[in-house]
This record gives structure tokens, sequence and C-alpha cells, in this order.
């Protein structure tokens, strides 16, 4: 069992087991202001999102390789992301399009806006069943 996160400072992507050992960097090169992350263990795969120059929704697997830009059009501040293991989505939440979205995990295709607000600064976003949780500041 493993845990992975994101370093802002460092612009990193990290993973070690839950007890702290076996510490090692995933992705190093390439992440501009990574904010979250999502793990897909039964299909091998690691999504995070990014705030940087070039705000994206990002994929590889889960030792960093064979990494991919899912989503770069039409986001600026996405948040929070989860994985919705039932129906194979994606979904992500932006702080600034306040909206929450999803997409195909395998193909980044399909892309639908599931919630759209106004004034909601949408910070993290989770799939359970056929619930979608979220939280603002």
């Amino acid at each position: 069992d493993n845990i992975y996160w994101t370093d802002h400072g460092f612009n990193l992507i990290e993973v070690a087991r839950l007890n702290g050992s076996f510490r090692y960097v995933v992705i190093s090169q390439g992440l501009d202001q990574p904010r979250s992350i999502a793990v897909h263990p039964e299909k091998g795969y690691l999504f995070w999102t990014e705030w940087g120059q070039t705000p994206c929704i990002g994929r590889a697997h889960l030792d960093g390789s064979e990494k991919v830009v899912l989503v770069s059009l039409g986001i600026a501040w996405p948040n929070g992301i989860s994985v919705d293991y039932e129906e194979n989505k994606l979904y992500w939440c932006d702080a600034r399009t306040d909206k929450i979205e999803r997409i195909d995990l395998e193909s980044g295709g399909n892309r639908e806006i599931v919630l759209s607000g106004s004034n909601v600064d949408m910070f993290s976003v989770a799939v359970f069943g056929a619930y979608i949780y979220w939280s603002d500041r």
C-alpha cells in the first residue's frame, strides 16, 4: 500500500509506503504547480491537476512513465480530482470556471459539465456511487 502526494514548492509528485519507507519521486519533470492527485490502482494510473502557466489534467502510470495531458483547454484553476471506478470517469473541479467536469479516464474524451455554479470557488470533489460531493472555500 502506497501513498502519493504533490509537493507544490518543488513541483514534484512523490510516493512512499504508508509507514514512510521507500520514498521516491515519481514525476519531477514538466510539472508546473501540481495541485491534487487521484490514483486508480487497478488500472495502474495516476492523475493530477496543475495550475501553472498551462493549467491541465495529466495522467501517467504509477511509476511516472507514459505521462500524457488529458485536458488543457477551457480550464484555469483545476483543484480537486476524483476517479469514478464504476463508470471509468475522471472528475475535477475548477475554482475559476466554477464547474465540475468529467471525462473518460482512458481516452480523455467525452468531456461533460456535471455542475456549473457562480461564485462557488470549488476546492475539492469526490465521487462515490451515484453521488458527487464537493467543497468550496
